[in-house]
């Protein structure tokens, strides 16, 4: 379960099993203002003409490019927990934007053990809350989440 600044990785025994924190992830560079993640002002050119200078704008946002960071830092440590065996299917929750992230930073055999994304953010959400949550929506009829094809 993630937001664009910190990640909590649960665990259950069984599918219906009590949920576990077992390792969090924290990336505050994400929820900073833009102004403060850039450490100079943008920098300064003239006109093709050269009759006058105006700043230059960043081509990507700062906040966006933290959050991006991030979902690439999750992707590694979860690619790495795959690698030792410490999970067989995986199930992510994350806010849509921020899931959008995860989902094209995840590796193919990473990607292909998770059973569910579900784009919610239960961020600040005790692990209990999450399970009732998760599971009322998984086993719900209106489900939207999206799951990935077996193969």
């Amino acid at each position: 379960m993630a937001d664009s600044a910190r990640a909590r990785v649960l665990e259950a025994e069984s599918a219906n099993g009590p949920l576990t924190e077992v390792d969090a992830l924290v990336h505050p560079a994400s929820r900073l203002h833009p102004q403060k993640i850039t450490s100079d002002l943008p920098g300064r050119s003239f006109d093709r003409g050269g009759q006058g200078r105006h700043a230059m704008e960043s081509q990507v946002d700062p906040r966006r490019h933290e959050q991006v960071r991030f979902a690439t830092e999750i992707a590694d440590y979860l690619g790495a927990a795959r690698t030792e065996g410490r999970f067989e299917r995986l199930v992510i929750i994350a806010g849509p934007a921020f899931l959008g992230h995860l989902r094209e930073k995840l590796d193919a055999p990473t990607a292909h053990r998770v059973t569910t994304y579900l784009n919610k953010d239960y961020s600040r959400l005790s692990p209990e809350e999450i399970g009732d949550r998760k599971s009322t929506r998984l086993n719900s009829s209106h489900m939207s989440e999206s799951r990935m094809p077996s193969s």
